[in-house]
């Protein structure tokens, strides 16, 4: 049986390394652990050079990013939207969320938010790759998760049948679409 310890890291495609080590280090205070370049790659033996470059996201968490000078310009998934894949981080409190969305802001950085997930509370930003990036703090009760965990499988069921939103949770953003 496969027992998985944690993530070890999640790699993204990057414009430029030096660049993007650069946002996350003074952007987000992420240290830079690693840096392996390569003129082949090593699980396929391509000949395809690189820079794979390694920051400290907190708690041995890691986020990697590749730059490939010699593959087309990178792009994104033209039918995904652009709220859907992101990379999310989690502050300590409300304070701290507050804090970072006005620094983010000073440093010129458009930021969408506060918004109220009801067990989350975020704000989304975009890094110079074009990746979204979330800033979030729990703000949810051990109650209302553990309603949201009991809820879970019977969400999964009726939406893999019906594919319409499930109700059993709606009381997350209840409030919010009451006052559109």
């Amino acid at each position: 049986m496969i027992n998985i310890q944690q993530i070890h890291h999640v790699a993204y495609r990057c414009k430029d390394a030096k660049e993007t080590v650069e946002f996350y280090q003074d952007v987000l205070n992420m240290d830079f652990l690693v840096a392996i370049a390569e003129d082949r790659v090593p699980s396929t033996k391509e000949p395809d050079p690189y820079m794979h470059v390694f920051l400290d996201a907190g708690q041995g968490n890691i986020l990697a990013f590749f730059e490939l000078p010699n593959s087309p310009e990178m792009g994104r998934d033209p039918n995904t939207p652009e709220w859907c894949q992101h990379i999310a981080f989690e502050v300590a409190d409300g304070e701290a969320l507050l804090a970072a969305k006005a620094e983010l802001e000073g440093r010129g950085i458009d930021v969408v938010g506060v918004t109220d997930h009801g067990i989350i509370q975020s704000i989304y930003f975009f890094d110079p790759n074009g990746h979204r990036l979330e800033l979030t703090y729990r703000s949810g009760t051990a109650e209302q998760l553990k309603q949201l965990a009991e809820v879970a499988p019977l969400m999964l069921d009726e939406w893999s049948q019906t594919k319409r939103a499930p109700k059993h949770a709606a009381w997350l953003h209840e409030q919010e679409f009451k006052d559109l």
